[in-house]
C-alpha cells in the first residue's frame, strides 16, 4: 500500500492511525476464519482468508483488505483477541 495514502487513513471507529497488519496478527485470524470462528464486529461470519489488513494504533481490531480495497467500515472490523500494548 502507498505510504503517503496509508498516512491518510484512520480508523472509522476512534480516529486513530492505521497500519499495516502485521503476519502474526494476519496469522491469528486466518487461523480463526480457517477454524470458522472468526466474526467481524457486525456479527457476521468471516469466511475469506486474508492477505492483508489495517489495524488501528490501539490494535483493537483489523480492517480487512479485499482485493487491494481498505474495507473501512466498523461493522467489518474483525476483532483481535490479543490488542497491541
Amino acid at each position: 500500500m502507498d505510504p503517503e495514502f496509508l498516512r491518510m487513513l484512520v480508523c472509522p471507529r476512534t480516529r486513530q492511525p492505521l497500519r499495516l497488519a502485521t503476519a502474526a496478527e494476519l496469522a491469528a485470524v486466518n487461523a480463526a476464519i480457517t477454524a470458522g470462528s472468526a466474526r467481524n464486529r457486525g456479527g457476521d461470519p468471516v469466511d475469506r482468508q486474508l492477505e492483508s489488513g489495517l489495524v488501528p494504533t490501539s490494535g483493537e481490531a483489523l480492517y480487512p483488505i479485499l482485493d487491494g480495497i481498505p474495507i473501512l467500515l466498523s461493522a467489518a472490523a474483525i476483532p483481535l483477541s490479543d490488542p497491541a500494548p
